[in-house]
C-alpha cells in the first residue's frame, strides 16, 4: 500500500481531516484515525475496557458498527468484508475474554493473507501483569499469528501507531494487526494530529522483482513445452487478474488454481484447469504431475496442494513469484525466484512477451490435457444420486448455474462441502469465492458471509455450509437478522461432520469415532426463531424450486438440504500420497491415463 496523498487530501483523509490539531480524548481519537484511514464499517463487541472507545464511536458519523453476538464471529465478519472488497478489515473487542475470542479469526486471517487491524480494550496501565479483572496479554498471544502488534503506552503514540498499524496490514503480504489500548489512555486528553506518512526502517515489501530474474523466467517460459501457472491468493491480494489473463493467453499456458487463487482466473476460460491437489480434477494433477515448467505466482505450495512433496510436478522446473521472500524455498527450491509483487512482476514478464512476439509451443500439451479433461470429469449425475438421494454436487451444480458471476459472493465452511463447492460452484470473477484455505476454520463461511454482504448489499451472497460447522457460529443468525443483513445458507446436512466422516471410512475401517450428529437441532424451527425464513428439502425433484425461494427471499433465508452421509468427495489423493495416486475418479469414455511425455521426449 503506498500512501497517496493527493487522493487523501482530496478526500479528507489522513492528516487533512476535519478533525486535525483539535483536542480530544484518546478513545475520540481512536475513533478519528479509524476515519482518518476511510473505515466506513467495524464490526466487535462492547465491553468495560472498550466501553469509553464505543462512547466516542457513538457520535461518528462516518463509521457504521455491526454489532456481532461474538468476538470470534466479529473477526470473521471483518474478514469477509476484506475479502470482498480488499480494505482493511476492522474489529473492535474488549479485554480478557473479548480479546482472546478474536484469537482463532486472527489466524485465520494471517493463514491467509487478510488485511485486518484487531483493537482490544485493555486494563489501565497500572494493573497491568497484576492479573487483574478480565486482563489478559493478548499482544504475547497472538505473536505468532499477527503481521505485527503494539500495546499502546502513551497517547503520542496513537496517531502514528494507527497509520503504521493500517500500512502494514495492507502491503506487502497483508495480515492482521493488533493494537492493544490500555483503557486509561482511552479516557486522557490528547491533540490528533495524523501524520502524513509512514517511517519503519525495518519494514520495506519488495515490490519490483529483480530485472535479471524476470528476463531468466521468460526465457525459460518461451522453451517450455509443458507448462503449468500455478495461481494463489496472491493474484487476488495484488489485483494482477489482468496481467495473469495475458501472460496466459499470450503463451497459451493452462492454469491451476488452489483455494485462495478461486476466481483469480476465470472459471469458463477454456485454459482454466481448476482446482489441484487433495480434491481437485484428476486431469489438473495429471497436468502438474506431468509439466516441465511450473509457474506458481502468489501460492505457497501448501501439503493439501502438493501431496507427496517429493513427487509433486517431479519433471518441472520452478519459477516462484512471491512477495514474501520467507515463502520462496521453504516447500519447493526454485530454479528462478522473484521476490515481488505479483502485478508488478506479471507486468514485466508480459511486457518482454509482448516486446518479442513469441510464439506458443504448447499445442500438443493442450491438446493432451484435454484429452484428460474429457476422460475424467468430476462426477455430476443431477440432482438424484442412484438411489434417489439429493445428489450434493448436482445441488451445487444447480445453484452455480443460478448465481450471476458478476452480482453473487458465495463463502463457504470447512468440510467435504468445502471441497464440493471448489469443484462445483463457478467463479469468474475475483473475490467472489471466500473460504478459509490455510487454518481451515470451521464457523468461517457464515460470519464471513455477513461481511461481505454487509460490503455489497446489492450482491447475492449465500454461505455453503455443512450442519456441523454451521453450528460453530449460529448465533451471528441474529446478527444477520437484526440489521436486516440479507443473506442465504445453504445447509448441507447430512448429520455428520461429512470430511471426518469420509476420512474414517477410507481410513479407519469405518470406525466412526464421534462424527455422526445424530441429535442436530432442527435448523427450520431454529432459524424462524431468530427470524429467519427457512424450509427443510428431502427430494431431489422438490430442490430447484426450494433453491429459488432460498435466493428469491427478502430476508436472510435457510436451506436445510438433507443428503446421505455415505455421499464421499471424489477425486481424492490420500494424504501423503503423489497427486497422481487418485481415489474415486471417473472415467468416461476410452480410458485416457497419464502419458510419461518426458520419457517420449528423453528427458
Amino acid at each position: 500500500m503506498i500512501i497517496d496523498g493527493e487522493f487523501e487530501k482530496k478526500m479528507g483523509l489522513g492528516p487533512y481531516t476535519e478533525k486535525q490539531g483539535k483536542t480530544m480524548l484518546g478513545a475520540e481519537a481512536i475513533i478519528a484515525s479509524l476515519e482518518a484511514e476511510g473505515v466506513d464499517t467495524v464490526f466487535g463487541y462492547p465491553g468495560g475496557q472498550a466501553i469509553k472507545i464505543y462512547d466516542a464511536l457513538y457520535d461518528s458519523e462516518k463509521i457504521t458498527h455491526v454489532l456481532a453476538r461474538h468476538e470470534q464471529g466479529a473477526t470473521h465478519e471483518a474478514d469477509g468484508y476484506a475479502r470482498a472488497t480488499g480494505k482493511t478489515g476492522v474489529v473492535i473487542v474488549t479485554s480478557g475474554p473479548g480479546a482472546t475470542n478474536t484469537v482463532t479469526g486472527i489466524a485465520t486471517a494471517y493463514m491467509d493473507s487478510v488485511p485486518m487491524v484487531v483493537i482490544t480494550g485493555q486494563v489501565p496501565r497500572s494493573v497491568i501483569g497484576t492479573d487483574a479483572f478480565q486482563e489478559s496479554d493478548i499482544v504475547g498471544i497472538t505473536m505468532p499469528i499477527v503481521k505485527h502488534s503494539y500495546l499502546l503506552q502513551s497517547c503520542e503514540d496513537m496517531t502514528r501507531t494507527f497509520r503504521e498499524a493500517f500500512y502494514i496490514a495492507n502491503s506487502g503480504r497483508p495480515g492482521p494487526v493488533l493494537i492493544d489500548i490500555p483503557s486509561d489512555l482511552a479516557g486522557s486528553e490528547m491533540v490528533f494530529e495524523y501524520p502524513a506518512d509512514v517511517h519503519i526502517p525495518s519494514y520495506k515489501p519488495t515490490v519490483k522483482g529483480n530485472v535479471r530474474q524476470i528476463r531468466q523466467a521468460v526465457d525459460m517460459i518461451k522453451e517450455a513445452k509443458r507448462p503449468i501457472l500455478y495461481i494463489g491468493g496472491g493474484i487476488i491480494a495484488s489485483h494482477s487478474e489482468r496481467e495473469l489473463l495475458s501472460v496466459a493467453e499470450s503463451m497459451q499456458i493452462p492454469v491451476v488454481t488452489t483455494l485462495m487463487g478461486k476466481g483469480a482466473f476465470p472459471a469458463s476460460h477454456p485454459l482454466n484447469l481448476g482446482h489441484v491437489g487433495m480434491h481437485g480434477s484428476k486431469y489438473a494433477n495429471y497436468a502438474i504431475t506431468n509439466a516441465d515448467l511450473l509457474i506458481a505466482v502468489g501460492a505457497r505450495f501448501s501439503d493439501r496442494v502438493t501431496g507427496k512433496l517429493a513427487d509433486f510436478a517431479p519433471y518441472a522446473k520452478v519459477i516462484h513469484v512471491d512477495v514474501d521472500p520467507a515463502e520462496i524455498g521453504k516447500n519447493r527450491m526454485p530454479q528462478i525466484p522473484i521476490v515481488g509483487d505479483a502485478k508488478v512482476v506479471l507486468s514485466g514478464i508480459e511486457e518482454q512477451i509482448n516486446a518479442e512476439h513469441f510464439e506458443p509451443i504448447t499445442q500438443e500439451w493442450l491438446a493432451q490435457i484435454n484429452e484428460w479433461r474429457e476422460a475424467h470429469p468430476f462426477y455430476s449425475p443431477g440432482l438424484a444420486t442412484p438411489t434417489g438421494t439429493i445428489s450434493p454436487e448436482g445441488a451445487l451444480d444447480l445453484l452455480s448455474d443460478m448465481l450471476e458471476q458478476d452480482n453473487s459472493i458465495v463463502t463457504t465452511e470447512v468440510g467435504q462441502h468445502q471441497m464440493w463447492a471448489a469443484q462445483h460452484i463457478d467463479r469468474d470473477v475475483p473475490r467472489t469465492f471466500l473460504t478459509s484455505g490455510g487454518l481451515g476454520t470451521m464457523g468461517f463461511g457464515f460470519p464471513a458471509a455477513i461481511g461481505a454482504k454487509v460490503a455489497y448489499p446489492e450482491k447475492e451472497v449465500v454461505c455453503i455450509a455443512g450442519d456441523g460447522s454451521f453450528q460453530m457460529n449460529i448465533q451471528e443468525m441474529a446478527t444477520a437478522a437484526i440489521n436486516n443483513i440479507n443473506v442465504k445458507v445453504l445447509l448441507m446436512n447430512n448429520s455428520a461432520l461429512g470430511m471426518v466422516h469420509q476420512w474414517q471410512g477410507l481410513f479407519y475401517e469405518e470406525r466412526y469415532s464421534e462424527t455422526v450428529l445424530p441429535d442436530n437441532p432442527d435448523f427450520v424451527m431454529l432459524s424462524k426463531a431468530y427470524g429467519w425464513q427457512a424450509e427443510k428439502v428431502e427430494k431431489p425433484e422438490d430442490l430447484t424450486e426450494a433453491m429459488k425461494r432460498l435466493l428469491d427471499a427478502e430476508g436472510p433465508a435457510l436451506l436445510d438440504m438433507r443428503f446421505d452421509r455415505s455421499e464421499n468427495v471424489f477425486p481424492m489423493v490420500a494424504p501423503g500420497a503423489p497427486l497422481d495416486d487418485i481415489i474415486g475418479a471417473i472415467n468416461v469414455g476410452p480410458i485416457s491415463e497419464m502419458i510419461d511425455m518426458h520419457e517420449e521426449e528423453g528427458e
